[in-house]
This record gives structure tokens, C-alpha cells and sequence, in this order.
């Protein structure tokens, strides 16, 4: 079959790879389309994946073409998403719910094959059956956004809160969107491209601007989430959370990565810092949401490219053009 590899730090070819077996809780799922993410730039960069070759792609979502011996729950012909973290359910933070801490973390498209593919393989219990309404190649919108559902299981964020958002990438407006509808009083969004932040201003943003100093809120805001895994965004938007308020680190920033923070103030306002990590029981309500239309995916996906243009996708996401780009295999 035909798959995206990336060989090497800085190298992604598109090649011919052998075809997927299932086992025998697994499936083969025939990849409609696949997302790109940031994740898969640090791939290139020589972080995350514990080894090179690998065949990336953790945002999919296709049709079963194979099942394993012992798998009841799907069927050939059925439409899915799947999502893509492997757990070991053994060690000490999967033992007290917190899965996407585990010690031996793993996800499809990082540390095994992926979505960026004809085929791919996933247990049966990663796949979730969509709705018929659905296109599937829109429902590679779905991992990342169980992703911003999980940021906003962290949050616990209150009604009629006062939220900026830095970034108006893909993640930068699902949080927008999931900002309006758990009560946000308002929601405010912050990019250096301001071209990008006609997106945010269609989907229904209060306020935008390259700077958050040309917005008017001199209090700061009950929540900050950065989208950007930027330094200079980060540290900026440190000291833009209000008293009593909330930074929430989304973005996923390079391992290098430093910003300072000012101990005294995080203690006087009482202020909290926390992260989201990837998903964590989550995937199966954003399969919910995005059947309810949470999302337009024809807003979200600006670019859908065949799988053999996968490294000029790649290079097109890295310079920051367009929202979610997807390949078609």
C-alpha cells in the first residue's frame, strides 16, 4: 500500500509500504482522511516518536475493510473515527484514571503505524462507529477535537467567563467554539497573522486583535489558553489572567521551550497554571458533539490534498497556511 514515512529528522517521502494485518482485536480501517497536526512537525523535528522510520497520522477516520478473528463489536463497511492512544492500564497514573499520563504511553501515528496511509490498523476498542449523516473524511476533525474537549475537563471554566485565546489555528477555534457554548461570557482571540483571525471573526469571536494590548479588558481575563506552544505568546499571556483566574497551556511547545513566571503574584491572586495532555475520555463525546454539528467542517478544513503531496502538505502546515489540512489517500 501507499503510506507517508517519515525517514528521517527533516525527511518525509510518500512510499510503498506492506499491507496492514489486523490481530485479533484489531481492525483494518481503509483511511478516508487524514489530519495534520503539530505533533507531526515535532515528529519531523526528531521528537515525540521513540524511533524513526514511522508512518504518521493520528487524526483519521475511514471505513472497515478487516476485522480480527475475535472482534464483534464492528463490522466491514462500517464508518469510523478512531482515536489514537494506546495505554498500558497497568501502571500507576492508568490505575488512578489519568491514561494519558502512562508510564508507557503510545499512540497510533506516533510510536506505531499511522493514519497517513491507504490502510491502517487500530484496536477495536479505539474506534468509534459514526452516524451516517457524517462524511467520513471530515471526521478526522474529531481527534483534535477530543482534544479541546479534554482541555476543557481540566478547566472546570465557570458560566459567564471572560476568555482569550492565543492562536487561530485548528485548536485555537475549537476552543472558541467550545468557549461559547459552556457559557463564555466572552471570548477574545489574539494572532500575530491577522489574516488567520478572519476565521475566528466568522465563527463569532468578541474581539480580535494582533496584540492583546489593543483589547480592552485592563482587569486581564478569568481564562487564558495559549494554542500556540509559542514562548513569546505563553509569556505574554501569563500576565493577562486575571485574579483568581485560569492559564491553561494547550499549545504543544518544543521540548526547549522556557518562559518565567512570577511566584509571588501566581500566590497573591491565587491564580492557577495547569495543562492538557492529548485526550483523556474524551474521544467519544467529540464524536458526539461534531454529529450535533459543533463544528462546520467546510470553516475547520481549508486544505484537502492527496496523500502523495503529504511532505508539500507538511510544509504548507509548517509555514502556517490555512486551518486543518487533511490527505485524501
Amino acid at each position: 500500500m501507499k503510506a507517508a514515512v517519515i525517514e528521517s529528522v527533516g525527511k518525509a517521502v510518500v512510499s510503498e509500504v506492506p499491507d496492514p494485518t489486523p490481530g485479533p482485536r484489531e481492525v483494518v480501517v481503509e483511511v478516508a482522511a487524514c489530519g495534520l497536526c503539530g505533533t507531526d512537525l515535532h515528529i519531523l523535528q526528531g521528537e515525540f516518536a521513540p524511533k524513526l522510520p514511522i508512518v504518521p497520522g493520528h487524526e483519521f477516520a475511514g471505513e472497515v475493510v478487516g476485522v480480527g478473528r475475535q472482534v464483534t463489536e464492528l463490522s466491514v463497511g462500517d464508518q469510523v473515527a478512531v482515536d489514537p492512544s494506546l495505554y498500558c492500564y497497568e501502571c500507576r497514573y492508568c490505575r488512578t484514571g489519568h491514561n494519558n499520563l502512562c508510564e508507557r504511553w503510545a499512540a497510533i501515528g506516533v510510536t506505531t503505524a499511522g493514519g497517513a496511509a491507504q490502510y491502517a490498523v487500530a484496536p477495536v476498542a479505539n474506534c468509534v462507529k459514526l452516524p451516517e449523516h457524517i462524511r467520513t473524511q471530515d471526521a478526522a476533525l474529531i481527534e483534535p477535537l477530543s482534544c479541546a474537549v479534554r482541555g476543557y475537563d481540566v478547566l472546570n471554566s465557570r458560566l459567564g467567563s471572560h476568555v482569550l485565546i492565543y492562536g487561530s489555528g485548528t485548536m485555537g477555534l475549537m476552543m472558541l467554539e467550545l468557549a461559547k457554548r459552556t457559557g463564555a461570557a466572552s471570548v477574545d482571540m489574539v494572532d500575530i497573522n491577522a489574516e488567520r483571525l478572519t476565521t475566528a471573526q466568522q465563527l463569532g469571536v468578541s474581539a480580535s486583535a494582533t496584540s492583546a494590548d489593543e483589547l480592552d479588558r485592563p482587569q486581564g481575563w478569568d481564562l487564558v489558553v495559549d494554542a500556540t506552544g509559542n514562548a513569546a505568546a505563553i509569556q505574554d499571556g501569563l500576565g493577562r489572567v486575571a485574579k483568581a483566574g485560569t492559564f491553561l497551556q494547550f499549545g504543544v511547545a518544543d521540548y526547549a521551550t522556557r518562559v518565567s513566571i512570577d511566584p509571588y503574584r501566581i500566590y497573591n491572586q491565587e491564580i492557577t497554571i495547569t495543562g492538557s495532555m492529548a485526550v483523556l475520555h474524551s474521544f467519544e463525546r467529540a464524536a458526539e458533539l461534531f454529529a450535533t454539528g459543533v463544528l462546520n467542517p467546510d470553516i475547520f478544513i481549508s486544505d484537502r490534498l492527496p496523500l502523495d503531496q503529504y511532505p508539500q502538505a507538511l510544509t504548507q502546515f509548517a509555514a502556517g497556511i490555512g486551518r486543518k489540512t487533511v490527505v485524501i489517500p
